[in-house]
């Protein structure tokens, strides 16, 4: 399991304080500001802080999130640095539901017992997700729980799915 989770990443800087706006990537959007400490990775820096402040505004949010950044020229200097956190700041799932982060490079096998690949990416489509299976070829499988995605095994690194070897 991955130890850190992407976020949302920091679009700019606002004001004259040395805030940041954020792209939040967390459904629904303001859950960004409930997960303590962040930590902004990119340009060379990996930099926990926690969010001493933070409000919508536009399509994401501004924050005062690190200490020691009080100036906007400091801020701007953040622009593009992603933010992160623990995966252990999400609480657990409902069952039967999933992190998408939790399924990535887990073992995709068929009923079977061909192993497709591994899942590389989950797409997100607004019908259902989309699970990108890498192997010999590449394969879009849709999570549809149960008609096609019969068992997720997080801990045994595998999903069996009822898919044919030749889609």
């Amino acid at each position: 399991m991955k130890s850190r989770v992407v976020i949302g990443a920091v679009a700019g800087s606002y004001g004259i304080k040395g805030w940041v706006k954020v792209r939040s990537f967390t459904d629904p959007p303001q859950n960004i500001l409930r997960y303590q400490p962040w930590w902004l990775e990119g340009k060379g820096l990996t930099r926990a802080c926690e969010v001493l402040q933070g409000k919508p505004q536009g399509h994401g949010f501004v924050v005062a999130a690190v200490q020691g950044i009080e100036t906007p020229e400091e801020a701007k200097l953040l622009k593009g640095c992603q933010v992160t956190v623990d995966r252990a700041c999400f609480p657990p799932p409902a069952a039967g539901e999933y992190y998408q982060v939790d399924l990535l490079g887990l073992t995709v096998r068929n009923l079977d017992g061909c192993v497709l690949g591994t899942v590389n990416e989950v797409l997100e489509t607004g019908a259902n997700d989309v699970l990108v299976v890498s192997g010999e070829r590449e394969r879009l499988i849709p999570f549809v729980q149960p008609d096609t995605v019969r068992s997720v095994d997080l801990d045994g690194g595998l999903i069996e799915v009822d898919w044919d070897e030749d889609f």
